[in-house]
């Protein structure tokens, strides 16, 4: 007898009663006896040619049953633990002699054959104490009635069992290239290129087989049991990129992949069959994802983070069987983000900054004296942007920016801080940021909640417009500049111009309306009203008003199309 075992990714299922000759088995009564998969649920019997799931409690070992009427015959059995190592033995028995299938009457079931000899001691075939996926090849097996005993001693734990009289004819597992590893083809910052030579079973038997891509932060998995052993029903699988679309970055929610409820369901993959005899109280989720990509062999994960450990494993599945074979898988570490130059700011001077689209940007600022608050003041001039401040590395804020904020901290002695900003996806953003251990030194003028322009169509004339905005409790200077437009002008354009860092210094005398300081101890009573006169009839003006703070930093409030009646 020729044993061959070593690691694959099979699994084990019973073979039929004594009604069914072996190794020529009944094809029409295995078809109906696996559809029927309440048929081998919880039984001691592995079918012939087909693949199992169960379930062990710790301490507690299980025993199934197959046998193999004559002489000389093929037999493989594949184990496969799938969260927890298993210690299994496979064994065999003769055969009764009136069981030998050569008296007279109606042969006996399986279950009579094992009562009478489950007693005796067996010769044992093989055995194995650890994790892997493992199995049992023989090219010619004696007849009997063979035991498959398996044991957990670590906790409770899932498996898989195939059995098969026929091994070469089934061939349910993907076969592996004669190199099986997955090459790391590219590495970036957020980015990992992996590919693979194809399974021969795809490229030279032509059937259908899929690769399914498996990534998570804490080892390599050796089968596609442990993987769906770690995924709740619900995420087990992620939707494949549409084809055409091979290097198309999937995302990862919570560094994460989205999820699609449905999707398991759809590929009909490994399903767990067995009841469960006590409640597993839920675990948290864990950083494992799996995305499967049909027959390529090249593929792209994108949106990792940067300067971290991936692992990466790959698992050719047999889409007519759902039974799967595991590649050698592979680990790398993505590249360290670029490091940014660090801007400086100096206590109590405003700062200009400039970040590149969906870019970032690191200020540092390190007051010299002992300080109770720290103020921080961020002027966002086209789009909101994202603020981080840390302080000797711990994280005390993190905020959307639009327009002016200030925000203010507690200090302490010989702190540290460290300012990241975040730039628009819309595009560049241009910042004006102020930090100063010096409450009452404030550039930065206060701004009401709505800086918009109202005009009122009613005032409007010939040759003036009638125009009011909201102030604040603090006084201030504004100043109110007017800009005659053409009829086509349009949003876009107006868009273009909603800079508020660009100050009255931009613009030209000629435009000037006036300045005046205004303030309202009464915050409901905070509004002006203000009546720009000498205008031309029907024609398209564009208003602006300037607020002036008292370190001479101006901001903008919203733009302000109006035009003047054309007949009065």
């Amino acid at each position: 007898m020729l044993l061959l075992h070593c690691p694959l990714l099979l699994l084990l299922l019973p073979l039929s009663s004594r009604t069914q000759k072996l190794p020529t088995r009944d094809e029409e009564l295995f078809q109906m006896q696996i559809r029927d998969k309440a048929f081998f649920h919880d039984s001691s019997v592995v079918p012939d040619g087909a693949e199992i799931s169960s379930y062990l409690f710790r301490d507690t070992p299980k025993r199934y049953f197959f046998v193999v009427e004559e002489d000389n015959t093929p037999l493989a059995v594949t184990v496969t633990p799938c969260d927890a190592p298993l210690e299994w033995k496979l064994s065999v028995q003769e055969l009764p002699e009136e069981a030998s299938g050569e008296g007279s009457g109606e042969p006996e079931p399986l279950e009579q054959q094992k009562q009478q000899i489950t007693n005796e001691e067996g010769t044992e075939l093989f055995s194995y104490k650890g994790n892997d996926v493992e199995y049992f090849v023989s090219s010619s097996s004696p007849s009997g009635l063979y035991q498959l005993d398996l044991l957990s001693t670590e906790k409770d734990t899932h498996f898989k069992v195939y059995a098969s009289t026929t091994p070469e004819s089934d061939q349910p597992y993907p076969e592996l290239p004669y190199d099986p590893r997955i090459d790391v083809t590219s590495l970036g910052r957020t980015t990992v290129t992996l590919a693979w030579k194809p399974s021969p079973t795809a490229s030279l038997l032509k059937q259908p087989i899929q690769y399914c891509i498996v990534i998570n932060k804490e080892h390599n998995f050796k089968s596609l049991c442990a993987v769906e052993a770690k995924l709740s029903s619900d995420d087990a699988f992620m939707m494949a990129p549409k084809p055409g679309l091979d290097f198309s970055p999937f995302d990862f929610a919570h560094f994460g992949f989205p999820t699609d409820n449905n999707a398991g369901k759809e590929r009909g993959f490994l399903k767990s069959s067995s009841k469960f005899g006590r409640q597993t109280s839920s675990k948290p989720r864990v950083d494992l994802h799996k995305v499967c990509i049909g027959n390529k062999n090249i593929f792209t994960v994108s949106d990792l983070k940067p300067d971290t450990q991936y692992y990466f494993d790959m698992f050719a599945v047999n889409t007519n069987t759902n039974m799967s074979t595991a590649y050698v898988g592979t680990f790398a570490r993505t590249k360290e983000e670029a490091k940014q130059k660090t801007v400086e700011l100096k206590d109590g001077k405003v700062t200009d900054v400039f970040i590149k689209r969906k870019g970032a940007k690191f200020l540092r600022f390190a007051p010299v004296s002992s300080h109770q608050k720290v103020t921080f003041s961020v002027h966002s001039c086209l789009d909101a942007v994202q603020i981080q401040v840390r302080r000797d590395g711990k994280l005390l804020l993190s905020q959307n920016v639009e327009g002016v904020r200030q925000f203010q901290l507690r200090g302490k002695a010989k702190a540290k801080y460290l300012i990241r900003l975040k730039g628009s996806k819309k595009g560049a953003s241009v910042l004006k940021v102020l930090a100063t251990t010096r409450p009452n030194k404030q550039s930065f003028p206060s701004l009401p909640e709505d800086t918009r322009i109202k005009a009122f169509d009613k005032l409007r004339t010939c040759s003036s417009v009638t125009v009011a905005w909201l102030g604040t409790q603090e006084r201030n200077k504004f100043c109110i500049y007017k800009k005659e437009v053409d009829d086509n002008y349009n949003e876009e354009q107006k868009k273009r111009e909603q800079n508020q860092c660009l100050g009255p210094d931009t613009r030209k005398k000629s435009e000037k309306v006036l300045c005046k300081y205004f303030h309202s101890q009464n915050i409901q009573k905070a509004v002006t009203t203000e009546t720009i006169r000498g205008l031309q009839p029907g024609k398209s003006y564009l208003l602006d008003v300037y607020v002036i703070g008292h370190g001479g930093h101006s901001v903008k409030y919203q733009s302000k199309l109006v035009k003047t009646r054309k007949f009065c």
